[in-house]
């Protein structure tokens, strides 16, 4: 790192010269900056990416082709004319990016924003009137088969057939409830004439537009930029990201499961943002007068002046209510009886229980066993070595104890949608099923492979033990997956996961700017891929995943999903196996086991048709904008998906029931037990769970 650097550093006095020269104007000195960025990103980029690109025309081509379609995807702003204004820089970008110039950034962004503002008053003037819902025509929803339109007449004809689309999905949402509501004699739905419902729905979709506008036009310059610096970071590869100082808080704040504030989750509603829940033992619960109701209207920090967050946006307002530990804020809340009280409220650290792992104890014909949920493998990185820090190694070990303790006989671990997180905290996972042992193996960029080991011989669970993964499960997820299939330590069931097999670390940009230009701090961070992971039988699992020992049917089979279908991933490859001992779990006859049972069951055979299906709706992207045939489409369906209705009913002989010290913890916490018993009880009706505690049932 020492080199890298040095190198930046040399680079950046050149670069520093540019912005001496060119900061006579507000202009020239924002450019100046991003100068300053563009030099440091692209100099560590060269230096520590695992497979750096070679910055040419093929590069060019490449950051054009993505950068236009991000910058456009649904072609309902730029002509083609400004496309082949853009298309002058296709093959120039390298040239920019070497010399520092932003010519082609400038250009598309002058584009797009001059089209944003044309485009303000069109859905308003579209939506002024009633539709025309005779005429048959149809509207293609997916960007990748349209193409941009030549002329602003043509385009402006695109508008009307996506308004219209937007029109008609809540006219016959509206249209079928009221027809549900005739046949059930509902009498607590109103039924209204359709004029009164087409004004309601272009009411509706003009309220969307709006809001989708507001989000356009405060997307500002520093954003933009960082969509192009990260169009040109994802040419490396799709997990290289540039991140913003705001965004990399964000994700620190998702990983940690953490965050600073008072404890009260928001909404917001013709611009008011309201209290919609308090958290039980939060900041806000614990000084006791901000309530379930409360309309916000003004925020002060500690004794500053207030600021009117009416009308503003709920992330806005949100950034001004949150803040550090031991911070004071000052809410202004209008009460439900119309009095307005300020409150003042001390932040504290608050803990997103969601994020967490989480268990319960599941009977399947009075067998009793264990099922631990992972949303991800999360750590705190701003806490590290604090012992408050929450740490998924740390908290699975806490929930085996307690299955432990009501004598299970079986565990089953579900990763599914688990999108990955901590590589260490991966391997500490690991060591709770093993001995000891290597768990992944790691190659950087210097072809050094370094195996990550579990040296703990203590073991938390060694009984029958089942993982669960799907498309989504990536990354970390992955290397525990593979690790236990490869010692046999585990019975994989599921569908192929999502094929990440790399690792990325953070560097901080702002460690290689010179003192006298501290005052542009804080430029942000960039997450660099460095390392491959690979099993420890030696293959990749990048781009092919991990294939469960037990394969159940799937919705998305047909649908391709994955790495794979990334812009621009890493290849496969495979390396040298690494020294460890497998265990004995002959899974060939739980495998054949589980085939005759899904084969014979109707909800495994329901789903194996509704993927079929699935792939025929996925690739059908048109709709018709005439009533009569979009009506008449939705309706067949709605009719189809009336048989899948049923794939989450209760299953016999089947429970799911939280721990008496998990209900005995949330007795004062009446909402959050009330999401906890309703989770439990949809656990007790997903087939792929129940199918899963069979085979764990079977493991001698």
């Amino acid at each position: 790192m020492h080199k890298v650097t040095l190198f930046m550093k040399r680079n950046l006095l050149l670069v520093c010269g540019l912005v001496l020269l060119s900061s006579f104007t507000i202009y020239k000195f924002t450019f100046s900056r991003y100068q300053i960025l563009m030099g440091i990103l692209l100099d560590g980029l060269s230096q520590a990416h695992y497979s750096p690109v070679k910055i040419d025309d093929a590069f060019s081509e490449k950051v054009y082709t993505l950068y236009v379609k991000r910058l456009d995807f649904g072609k309902k702003f730029l002509l083609q004319g400004d496309v082949d204004q853009l298309s002058k820089y296709r093959r120039e970008i390298d040239n920019e990016v070497n010399n520092g110039t932003f010519e082609f950034y400038k250009l598309s962004s002058e584009l797009i924003n001059k089209r944003i503002k044309e485009k303000q008053e069109w859905y308003k003037e579209i939506l002024s009137k009633p539709l025309n819902y005779t005429v048959d025509e149809d509207y293609e929803t997916d960007g990748d088969k349209s193409k941009f339109s030549a002329t602003g007449a043509e385009l402006k004809k695109e508008w009307e057939r996506m308004v219209k689309y937007q029109v008609l999905t809540r006219i016959d949402d509206a249209l079928n409830r009221q027809e549900k509501a005739k046949e059930k004699n509902d009498t607590a739905v109103k039924i209204r004439i359709f004029d009164s419902i087409e004004v309601d729905a272009r009411r509706k979709v003009l309220k969307a537009n709006d809001d989708w506008f507001k989000r356009l036009v405060k997307f500002n310059d520093k954003e933009r930029f960082a969509t192009y610096l990260n169009t040109i970071t994802n040419i490396y590869d799709p997990h290289t990201e540039y991140f913003a100082p705001k965004d990399k808080k964000k994700f620190d704040q998702g990983m940690s499961g953490q965050f600073e504030g008072i404890g009260a989750r928001l909404q917001q509603k013709d611009g008011i943002v309201k209290i919609s829940e308090v958290i039980v033992g939060s900041p806000s619960f614990k000084q006791g007068e901000l309530k379930a109701g409360d309309e916000i209207h003004k925020v002060a920090q500690g004794t500053a002046e207030p600021v009117d967050i009416t009308n503003m946006d709920i992330d806005e307002a949100i950034e001004l209510i949150k803040g550090k530990k031991g911070t004071e804020v000052r809410l202004t809340v209008k009460k439900p009886d119309g009095t307005f009280k300020v409150i003042p409220i001390t932040r504290d650290v608050i803990e997103i229980e969601e994020t967490f792992a989480k268990s319960v104890v599941l009977n399947n014909n009075n067998k009793k066993l264990g099922y631990i949920y992972l949303p991800s493998f999360y750590t705190d990185f701003t806490r590290s070595g604090r012992a408050d820090a929450r740490k998924c190694a740390n908290d699975m070990r806490k929930e085996i104890e307690k299955l432990k303790s009501v004598g299970i006989e079986g565990l089953i671990v579900d990763l599914r949608d688990n999108g990955g997180g901590s590589l260490q905290e991966v391997v500490e996972m690991a060591g709770l099923f093993i001995n000891k042992g290597p768990i992944v193996q790691v190659k950087a960029k210097s072809e050094m492979i370094s195996v990550m080991e579990d040296y703990n011989p203590d073991v938390s669970w060694s009984g029958p033990l089942s993982i669960m993964v799907n498309h989504n499960s990536a990354s970390a997820s992955e290397i525990l997956a593979a690790a236990m299939q490869d010692y046999k330590r585990a019975v994989i069931v599921g569908t192929p996961t999502f094929g990440k097999g790399t690792v990325q670390s953070f560097v901080n940009l702002d460690q290689f700017i010179l003192p006298q230009f501290d005052t542009i701090k804080p430029i942000g961070e960039v997450k660099i891929t460095m390392q491959k992971f690979y099993r420890i039988n030696g293959g990749a699992t990048q781009l092919k995943g991990v294939v469960p020992d037990v394969v159940l049917p799937d919705p998305y089979e047909f649908i391709e999903t994955g790495e794979k279908e990334m812009d621009f991933p890493m290849a496969w490859d495979e390396i040298p196996k690494a020294n460890y001992m497998p265990y004995v779990l002959d899974v060939s006859k739980l495998k054949k086991a589980s085939e005759e049972r899904t084969k014979k069951n109707p909800t495994f055979k329901l789903i194996e048709t509704e993927a079929k299906e699935l792939k025929t709706k996925r690739d059908d992207t048109k709709y018709h904008l005439s009533m009569e045939k979009y009506r008449a489409e939705q309706k067949l369906w709605r009719d189809q998906n009336k048989k899948y209705e049923d794939l989450r009913k209760e299953i016999k002989g089947f429970t799911a029931e939280l721990l008496e010290q998990d209900k005995n913890k949330l007795t004062n916490d009446t909402a959050r037990l009330g999401r906890e018993t309703r989770w439990a009880k949809n656990i007790a009706k997903d087939i792929y769970i129940h199918e899963t505690s069979n085979i764990v049932s079977g493991i001698k």
